[in-house]
């Protein structure tokens, strides 16, 4: 799948992607420090991505963890710092949720730390039920 906008790009075809600039920019925000190249490059292969470029240049990411039908985890969304504030997050979280691959999908879920307004304008919210979730971290 490719979707263009001007000099703007998205893809979720993997080989075009270029996980080293993926690794980079993951591991300068606060929720991926530390994490190995190996890491996520299988992150990378086994869940759904989108990359956004600027001509030739990648300069966004997001990854759903999914099992495409029944939940998806969107996490490492990211634009770099010179691309904001043009609305291209937006298109890209827009062009995620409405991916055909994950029409059937029926609860999303993701943790922010700074972006909840960002979200909400797509209808994330707070959980309803919070007290029935727990976590293993290891």
């Amino acid at each position: 799948m490719e979707i263009k906008r001007g000099d703007y790009w998205l893809t979720d075809q993997k080989e075009k992607m270029d996980l080293s600039v993926i690794h980079s920019l993951l591991t300068s925000f606060y929720w991926a420090e530390g994490r190995s190249f190996e890491t996520v490059k299988l992150s990378v292969e086994n869940s759904y991505c989108l990359a956004l470029f600027h001509k030739t240049q990648q300069i966004g990411f997001a990854r759903v963890i999914t099992d495409y039908c029944t939940l998806a985890y969107l996490c490492d969304v990211f634009i770099l710092p010179q691309f904001q504030g043009q609305g291209l997050g937006k298109w890209l979280i827009q062009n995620v949720l409405n991916s055909d691959r994950l029409k059937a999908v029926q609860k999303f879920m993701l943790a922010t730390g700074d972006a909840h307004g960002l979200y909400a304008q797509f209808g994330f919210g707070r959980l309803k039920h919070p007290e029935i979730y727990m976590e293993l971290k290891k």
